[in-house]
């Protein structure tokens, strides 16, 4: 097994480095380091910031690939409209396990990414920045940055500037869970979606966006658009940082000009000559066959045309030893863990997708294969944020890239090679802390709690399946499909919350002792006080 990458990788270069100059220097660029090798930078006006980023063709950096001047004008005509201060968030949660870029630059030159942020700020009349991170490195880094510029978070400053602190988990990075961490909530996706640019931080217009494109917006505001159109290609101009990792003798963070070949960056990693396949913008990604690797080149159009994504900027090769299945089956199997728990067709659809792949790999023939399609399409725009939508797309691209070894398993006996666990993955999973109704601790497999319908009593409202859709389906009729039902650990509480709010209180909860001693301590409706308690639980909201 590969061990996890460490926050800072070894930092490569091809041709001339914008974003990593000075990394050859020193470890950290210091304020006044930072100045020295980029020099300082004049403050821009709203509309002559947002040119800048229209002539560079500057999008987002964190996978989504949002036009940036369009996001600054929207802020800005919302933050107009309603006589508001924006805010300006830069999003450093880089968390998946495959990808350091972010975290690099955090760590490495983070008064770059503040020049940027702090040029936008000005630009918006913002009086907010808030720095969203996941780990204790990126943390220290930024907290130290902002020292160094005497940005604090103090009432009465002109502008009020602080780190956001969240857990590393996959979708603590969604700009809708960073959003809600900042207003004190929890670091999950609400269940409802707006834009940040109308309604974000503290309902003000917010510009969310990741730390590497404020950094290359500020290396566009030093050096100008003609310059930084000099490097990379023409319709993606600048340089984009990649973190390659998988099979490679030396995982490394690369800055590069778009148009390198991504054979070349390869090579320059250590990977096998002639890769099984390769996995193209991290978890969320896409792989890509070996003979397509020789055509593609690192840019997010050139990754996209050859069924490729350039997405978060992580590269991972896996060798011709490795079973493909395999491999593909271990992060199917994380990103069923990292579910936020509480969109049913996420945290239902994902753990059954990873169930599905694995009874692939078991020999359940055609049934499987086509099982693992049905769920990777029904999760699709189901949940609120985009790790469903993302988790599915790297599914089905598994089945499509590895097509012999898929008929091989599904046809034959298997491919017969081992699974070598070469993509980096983190250690654990389970939920965030702070989801509504949980325990800090997402928990799987069955609880000791049953719930059951009592059919003189209910009257096919339906909001059992709105709370409970991991219990209770409506049948034709509009009538849930079960009398009883199991109820999963993960799902107590929102099974409590269902009796509580059953219009028709035709709901109750029973405790199953037939496997020994109760194992927590939520409230149990006896048989003998059945219509007492009934009551009870119901009248509650």
């Amino acid at each position: 097994m590969n061990a996890a990458l460490p926050d800072v990788p070894e930092v490569r270069v091809v041709g001339l480095p914008q974003l990593t100059s000075g990394f050859d220097l020193v470890e950290r660029l210091d304020l006044d380091m930072h100045l020295k090798v980029h020099g300082p930078l004049e403050p821009m006006g709203g509309e002559q910031l947002a040119q800048l980023a229209e002539r560079i063709s500057l999008k987002g950096r964190g996978g989504a690939g949002f036009p940036f001047h369009k996001k600054l004008r929207s802020v800005a005509e919302s933050a107009i409209k309603r006589g508001v201060r924006p805010v300006v968030v830069v999003n450093g949660s880089e968390d998946e396990p495959a990808c350091r870029k972010d975290t690099v630059l955090i760590n490495r030159a983070p008064h770059l990414i503040l020049d940027g942020a702090l040029l936008v700020a000005e630009a918006l009349g913002a009086r907010t920045l808030v720095v969203g991170v996941t780990r204790e490195s990126t943390q220290r880094s930024m907290e130290s940055a902002l020292a160094e510029r005497g940005l604090n978070n103090r009432r009465g400053s002109v502008l009020r500037a602080r780190v956001q602190r969240n857990p590393v988990r996959m979708v603590t990075g969604a700009a809708a869970s960073l959003i809600r961490s900042i207003d004190g909530g929890p670091a999950i996706p609400p269940g409802r979606k707006i834009s940040a640019s109308q309604s974000g931080v503290g309902g003000a217009p917010t510009l969310l966006s990741n730390a590497e494109t404020f950094a290359q917006l500020a290396i566009a505001a030093r050096i100008g658009s003609e310059r930084y159109g000099n490097t990379g290609l023409y319709d993606e101009p600048g340089t984009v940082m990649v973190t390659v990792s998988g099979a490679v003798a030396r995982p490394m963070v690369i800055e590069m000009p778009t148009g390198v070949p991504l054979r070349y960056v390869l090579q320059l990693a250590g990977a096998p000559p002639v890769p099984q396949g390769v996995l193209t913008g991290g978890y969320h990604g896409k792989w890509i066959d070996a003979a397509t690797v020789n055509e593609a080149i690192v840019s997010r159009d050139s990754l996209a045309a050859v069924g490729g994504s350039l997405g978060a900027g992580a590269i991972l090769p896996i060798s011709q030893e490795t079973c493909p299945l395999g491999e593909s089956l271990r992060v199917a199997q994380w990103l069923a863990e990292e579910s936020a728990g509480q969109c049913g067709p996420c945290y239902l659809g994902l753990p059954a997708a990873a169930r599905g792949m694995e009874d692939i790999l078991n020999g359940g023939g055609p049934a499987a294969l086509e099982a693992v399609k049905q769920v990777a399409h029904a999760v699709k725009r189901r949940g609120a944020c985009s790790h469903p939508d993302g988790s599915a797309m790297f599914l089905e691209s598994t089945l499509k890239a590895f097509t012999d070894d898929l008929a091989a398993h599904v046809l034959g006996n298997g491919c017969g090679r081992p699974v070598e666990g070469v993509l980096p993955l983190f250690e654990g999973g389970g939920a965030p802390t702070g989801i509504p109704g949980g325990q800090g601790q997402l928990e799987s497999g069955p609880s000791r709690q049953k719930i059951y319908v009592d059919w003189t009593l209910c009257r096919g409202h339906g909001l059992c399946a709105d709370i409970l859709p991991e219990v209770f389906e409506l049948g034709a009729d509009g009538f849930p499909t079960v009398a009883q039902a199991q109820v999963p650990r993960y799902a107590e509480q929102k099974a409590m919350r269902a009796v509580r709010r059953c219009p028709a209180l035709a709901l109750r909860i029973e405790e199953d002792n037939s496997g020994g001693p109760a194992r927590n301590n939520l409230p149990v409706l006896s048989q003998r006080g059945q219509g007492r308690g009934r009551r009870a639980l119901g009248s509650g909201r």
